[in-house]
């Protein structure tokens, strides 16, 4: 018979395993305390060092994979780092110590977030699964324009996702796009639209500008024709994509100061629930600088530059002699910006233009392509004083209707100084007869102008007439002189 090896008493083996769990629950309790110490003594690269370090003396084989989800990727906002930090907002449990709380004005909720170094755990399909929330500040050198140095902290943030390695294809293929989901459902569903402007980096406040297609005071035939382009517009995703173009959309807003424009743009974005970026050109020195800009906006947006005739002086396309490229700001860069590759980096972008004299605009500017829709903001017309008597009066209808519409016919008045006229009182008699009162003065400062004017071309006329009559007569004269001498 073969003879068995010496078997350990179940004593023996009961001994071994008290000795294994004494000597692992020593290991979590040395890691608790050394992670309690780094995380108040040691910043945060070093900690993840000295740990790393530590586990590997320890022989500690980890069975975990971690995903790092950066805020940005190269220039542009890294969409998943977005719907990660929207989504872990909805998995806030009473476990976590430390939040994030704002909120902005007009808002009506709070803003709760994990702040950085909090950790949360999710279950997906049995998987259990670790966020946390990484912010690190590096001091970052640049050049400005006028060639000096600037230092400046810059916050560089991250979200890290833990799991066993196991389920990596399915936390891939499955769990991460399940949060973009979700994500994208909770931002529709509690979208506040954005105003951004630029300061070296984009910085939002909220666009509480309540101006909608219902309020705007212009004509109401354009208007349709642009709520119908928005609409076919935001539609037709494949359509651009079928034809080989950009999904983007180009308008331009001219017309005289007062006449809407802005609130045009605001209704635009309210219509749409697009973020809005300003964009000051004064601000922007290099091309480089403007694709930044670019690229640093998100999908779905509305990037406004207004004024653009006086928004920046641009260096002519082709520069005679040297060419300086990146080192300023220029038209072919802004064209490249419009309608070039770079306007490609995006989809379903609005680009806006405004200006109060569109003649002094380059014409490489206006074709279509880039400027797709031409808006005019013309003065007040009887259809835009009706609205705003109905917005700010609440009435649709006044025996001094007939007479204010008969004026403004007759005058050149923009939509703000009516709207200023009709907020003079909350009685809409008053109102409306101020309103009169202003219109009939300035059928006479127009009528003055114009008679001025007749004037002026009947003085000039007439100096005209008088210096032909002396020409004449001063022909006349030469020609007498010729005669006499032939008679002689």
């Amino acid at each position: 018979m073969l003879s068995l090896p010496n078997m350990p008493s179940s004593s023996s083996l009961l001994s071994a395993y008290t000795t294994f769990a004494a000597a692992s629950m020593l290991v979590r309790t040395m890691l608790s305390e050394v992670q309690n110490v780094t995380n108040h003594l040691i910043p945060q690269p070093l900690q993840e060092r000295i740990l790393s370090k530590f586990h590997a003396l320890m022989g500690n084989i980890s069975c975990q994979v971690t995903l790092v989800i950066d805020e940005y990727n190269g220039l542009s906002l890294n969409e998943m780092f977005e719907a990660s930090e929207i989504y872990l907002r909805t998995k806030i449990s009473p476990t976590v110590a430390r939040l994030k709380v704002s909120k902005a004005p007009g808002e009506k909720s709070l803003s709760v977030t994990i702040n950085k170094g909090e950790k949360i755990i999710d279950t997906f399909e049995g998987i259990e699964l670790v966020w946390q929330m990484i912010c690190t500040e590096t001091q970052k050198t640049s050049t400005d324009y006028e060639g000096g140095f600037t230092a400046e902290k810059v916050e560089q943030r991250s979200i890290e996702l833990s799991y066993h390695k196991k389920y990596k294809d399915k936390v891939l293929s499955s769990y991460l796009p399940d949060v973009l989901e979700r994500s994208n459902c909770i931002k529709e569903g509690n979208k506040v639209v954005k105003l951004y402007s630029l300061s070296g980096l984009w910085s939002s406040v909220n666009l509480d500008n309540p101006s909608t297609f219902e309020t705007l005071a212009m004509d109401p035939k354009l208007k349709k024709e642009l709520i119908e382009d928005l609409d076919r517009f935001t539609r037709r995703r494949k359509f651009y994509r079928r034809v080989g173009k950009a999904w983007k959309r180009g308008y331009l807003l001219y017309g005289p100061p007062g006449t809407g424009k802005s609130s045009l743009i605001a209704a635009m974005a309210n219509y749409l629930k697009f973020h809005v970026y300003d964009m000051e050109l004064t601000n922007i020195h290099y091309d480089s600088g403007l694709r930044r800009a670019l690229l640093s906006t998100s999908n779905r947006s509305i990037l406004v530059i207004e004024d653009i005739d006086c928004s920046s002086d641009f260096q002519n396309r082709q520069d005679a002699g040297y060419n300086q490229g990146d080192n300023q700001l220029t038209l072919s860069g802004l064209l490249n910006f419009v309608d070039g590759l770079w306007s490609s980096c995006g989809d379903e972008r609005i680009l806006i233009f405004t200006t109060n004299h569109k003649d002094r605009l380059d014409p490489a500017l206006l074709r279509p392509g880039r400027m797709d829709m031409h808006i005019h903001m013309s003065y007040c017309t009887p259809d835009g004083f009706k609205i705003l008597a109905s917005n700010y009066l609440g009435i649709t209808s006044h025996f001094m209707f007939p007479e204010i519409e008969k004026l403004i016919t007759e005058v050149e008045a923009t939509p703000a100084e009516i709207a200023e006229e009709l907020m003079k009182s909350e009685q809409a008699d008053i109102a409306l007869a101020e309103l009169i009162k202003f219109l009939q003065a300035k059928k006479i400062d127009h009528d003055k102008a114009n008679a001025e004017g007749e004037k002026e071309v009947v003085m000039k006329s007439q100096e005209v007439k008088v210096e032909a009559e002396i020409k004449i007569e001063k022909n006349m004269r030469k020609a007498r002189k010729r005669c006499g001498r032939n008679r002689r």
